[in-house]
């Protein structure tokens, strides 16, 4: 038995109206053609459908079986049409995002905010990216978007630049480093450094500064959670060096120093990397405007 969608459109027309003429009217073929489709379908099933010499027409067991799996599917394929004609628009889809550093939520989370208003068809969902390589994982389809500061020449990946941003060295107002303008790779020697909980390659401070100069500090601390690493550095127990988004607040806060990094400060990037048939995707392309509107604002604040 060959039953196709428009035999269970047939079907729930025809319960609807009552009637073949009617039933044609509303499926826009004439009221011969549809006698001949039920007749098909009668032949195949080796049943009737319809109680025959009824007014109005109506349903044999048979018919109302094939009518309940109608009534259950044609929505269901009504449901994907609308999805896909969504997906061929770009007003639906997925997005997936993978970060390569702790410090992003606190823009990310402000531009998802808004995005999901923007577009509420999109499934959205974060994927912190560091128990995995996140790059990788992009090429896998595992994920969508991936924020990081490490382009890398990656064949079909685009990488588009979000902002540029200072690593900023945040201390104890108690830490003689606060009586500096600025440090220098030399003065974590005998500090204890707390940083996030990831591979050196990845943090800033290391790099940056303190690879190049081959310095080691006197200790290192890992921790998950930004508030707390700002908790231990306001009580000294150690120094950390952060984004300038995250620390834009301490600037008024009596309880920390920030400087830069070296005399002339030191600049990274972040960039999405996107898979590049996907870059140019409406939604994609929103998400990224966002979020150098979103840093913007947090660098000013």
């Amino acid at each position: 038995m060959h039953i196709e969608f428009r035999h269970l459109r047939t079907i729930k027309a025809i319960h609807d109206t009552g009637g073949l003429a009617r039933a044609a009217d509303l499926l826009n073929i004439t009221q011969s053609a549809l006698s001949h489709q039920i007749k098909g379908i009668e032949d195949q099933a080796g049943v009737e459908l319809f109680v025959r010499r009824s007014k109005p027409l109506k349903l044999s067991a048979a018919g109302m079986k094939l009518l309940a799996a109608a009534e259950d599917i044609l929505p269901r394929v009504a449901d994907l049409e609308a999805e896909f004609a969504g997906l061929v628009a770009g007003k639906s889809g997925r997005l997936h995002i993978a970060i390569e550093c702790h410090a992003c939520f606190e823009w990310l989370l402000p531009v998802l905010e808004q995005f999901r208003k923007a577009w509420p068809e999109v499934d959205v969902d974060i994927r912190p990216g560091l128990a995995f390589d996140a790059l990788p994982a992009l090429r896998r389809e595992m994920v969508d978007l991936v924020i990081s500061s490490d382009p890398e020449d990656l064949p079909e990946t685009d990488f588009t630049p979000l902002f540029d941003y200072e690593p900023v060295f945040v201390a104890s107002s108690a830490n003689p480093l606060a009586e500096k303008p600025f440090v220098e790779a030399g003065d974590f020697a005998d500090q204890t450094l707390i940083t996030y909980p990831v591979e050196r390659t990845r943090l800033d401070v290391f790099t940056e500064l303190l690879i190049p100069a081959k310095v080691e500090p006197a200790a290192i601390r890992q921790v998950e959670l930004t508030a707390v690493i700002l908790l231990l550095v306001a009580s000294n127990r150690g120094v950390s060096v952060l984004p300038d988004w995250v620390v834009r607040q301490l600037r008024s806060n009596s309880d920390y120093v920030t400087r830069p990094l070296t005399a002339q400060g030191k600049t990274r990037r972040l960039y999405a990397a996107t898979r590049s048939d996907d870059t140019s995707r409406p939604y994609i392309a929103h998400f990224t405007r966002l979020a150098r509107q979103e840093a913007v604002k947090l660098q000013r604040g």
